[in-house]
């Protein structure tokens, strides 16, 4: 169902935050000074737990509440192995806002929910938006494949896929994938979604927990720089670095899953993203990475986004920063 742009926005009075603005939990990129900081300027930031063990989830938690009265949330992978652990930090904690990615959200919607926590889940296509829907969820994020880390496997673009999701639920869309300014947020919303998420754009900011050669990277990364690759294992999007180059050479000696999964082996991303290693470590961006050209205070990028959607011909947002 889409919005009414005369009706109060939906995502910025579910999750109480002042513009329809969420930074994507990314994994090794998504700790607490980066949420702190885009929850103080308005938007909705997003701990990353996916790289976390349970006691650094909660010491980033503690941090975040202790840096801003503002809501935040925390990104929870569904397939993460010690998720009973997380789920009792979140609920122990009193974090008010969880998305959920990564599997099937029915199984702990209703407990997070029975403890006052709003929930939204990512998904990558209608059908899994409407059991989304079914599953009691707050919201969904409808994530096109142009987005970076792990992805759909149908490869809908986001500008095909909002406008499908939109039709096929009732609860408020926030729109992801290829997202990274105020145009591209109008864009998304004339859609029907009700708010954007952008990941790789906070990425490449002061706060962002991503190792300083791997923000590099990503600001002098030109257009194709990436792709989407390991469908086998679990769809990546990720940069044309020495690794990735292994792993176009695995597929043309006809590697078998097993062969690729042990190419790939443990704690390759964090090796790339957070350690630094960029010839070796799995370099996680969404196809926007070529736009971005600086390194910048995560506040200053919700502002530049808030004022551009507004002089692009958006409706006004907030109340904080007058333009």
């Amino acid at each position: 169902m889409a919005a009414d742009k005369n009706q109060p926005n939906r995502i910025t009075e579910l999750f109480g935050i002042e513009y329809p603005i969420i930074q994507g939990g990314m994994i090794w990129c998504a700790g607490w000074e980066l949420a702190s900081a885009v929850s103080e300027a308005g938007g909705l930031g997003v701990i990353g737990s996916g790289s976390m063990y349970p006691e650094v989830l909660k010491d980033h938690i503690s941090k975040c509440k202790a840096a801003t009265s503002n809501p935040f949330a925390v990104n929870l992978p569904l397939l993460y192995p010690d998720i009973e652990k997380h789920v009792e930090s979140i609920i122990e904690l009193g974090v008010p806002i969880v998305f959920t990615s990564a599997g099937s959200p029915k199984k702990w919607t209703s407990k997070l929910k029975s403890h006052g926590i709003t929930v939204a889940h990512v998904v990558s296509s209608a059908v899994f938006a409407a059991k989304s829907e079914a599953a009691g969820v707050d919201a969904v994020v409808c994530e096109g494949f142009e987005a970076g880390g792990h992805n759909g496997r149908e490869e809908t673009t986001t500008m095909c896929l909002i406008p499908s999701v939109v039709e096929s639920v009732d609860i408020p869309v926030i729109a992801a994938g290829g997202l990274y300014d105020g145009k591209s947020m109008l864009a998304a919303m004339v859609l029907g979604a009700e708010g954007a998420q952008m990941g790789s754009r906070f990425v490449a900011t002061k706060e962002s927990s991503a190792h300083n050669e791997f923000k590099k990277i990503v600001v002098e990364l030109g257009e194709g720089g990436t792709s989407l690759t390991l469908k086998e294992l679990t769809p990546v999007r990720m940069i044309h670095n020495q690794f990735y180059r292994k792993v176009i050479e695995a597929y043309e000696a006809k590697a078998t899953n097993e062969e690729l999964a042990e190419l790939l082996g443990r704690g390759r991303s964090k090796k790339g993203m957070f350690e630094g290693n960029i010839d070796e470590g799995e370099l996680e961006i969404g196809q926007i990475a070529s736009m971005l050209q600086k390194i910048q205070p995560a506040g200053k990028v919700v502002i530049e986004i808030v004022q551009q959607y507004t002089d692009t011909g958006g409706q006004k947002l907030g109340k904080r920063f007058e333009f």
